[in-house]
């Protein structure tokens, strides 16, 4: 037993005394020479023959003109968010997108009433014009030639309201009411 303590003991003080070596010798520090003194009144005199002459330090940085920086010309290159293809607009604003569609090509007394569904939220109602094509309706829509707007859908059939101008000039108002055909 006394063996291993003299063991553990003699490990404990060579670990120590290499421990404090290590820290005195990494702790050396290296003297640097002495800095230049700055220039005085004497140096700016002519030098004597035994003085050697003084330089005047140069800054690097006024000697260097700033780097060039390179500028990108993207004139010539597509611009990546506009769109491939381009709608315009057809001439006359909305009332020409409006001819456009089929429902407004013909007048509101030449389409039939199908069917009416009624409950939930709204009415609606299906019509077809004169070539046979459906359509559903719903309140606030045109409808016809003159753009008829649809002020109600009821369980008899469908009211529209067309404005147009008359000879004189004047806005005229017109309720027209589209029914059910009754069954023979």
């Amino acid at each position: 037993m006394t063996r291993n303590l003299l063991k553990n003991r003699f490990t404990y003080v060579a670990m120590t005394v290499l421990m404090v070596a290590a820290l005195f010798t990494g702790c050396k520090k290296k003297e640097l020479p002495p800095a230049a003194p700055p220039p005085s009144v004497a140096a700016s005199k002519p030098p004597t023959p035994q003085q050697k002459p003084v330089q005047k330090p140069v800054s690097s940085a006024l000697k260097l003109s700033p780097p060039s920086v390179t500028q990108f010309d993207f004139s010539n290159k597509k611009d990546p968010f506009k769109p491939f293809v381009i709608v315009n607009a057809p001439p006359g604003g909305r009332k020409a997108q409006r001819d456009a569609l089929p429902i407004h090509n013909f007048d509101v007394g030449q389409f039939k009433l199908i069917g009416i569904v009624t409950g939930g939220k709204e009415n609606k109602a299906m019509v077809t014009d004169p070539n046979g094509k459906g359509y559903v309706l719903k309140v606030g829509m045109t409808i016809g030639k003159n753009e008829g707007r649809i002020t109600a859908i009821t369980n008899n059939g469908v009211n529209v309201m067309e404005q147009f101008k008359d000879d004189n000039g004047r806005v005229r108002k017109e309720n027209i009411r589209i029914t059910l055909p009754r069954k023979q």
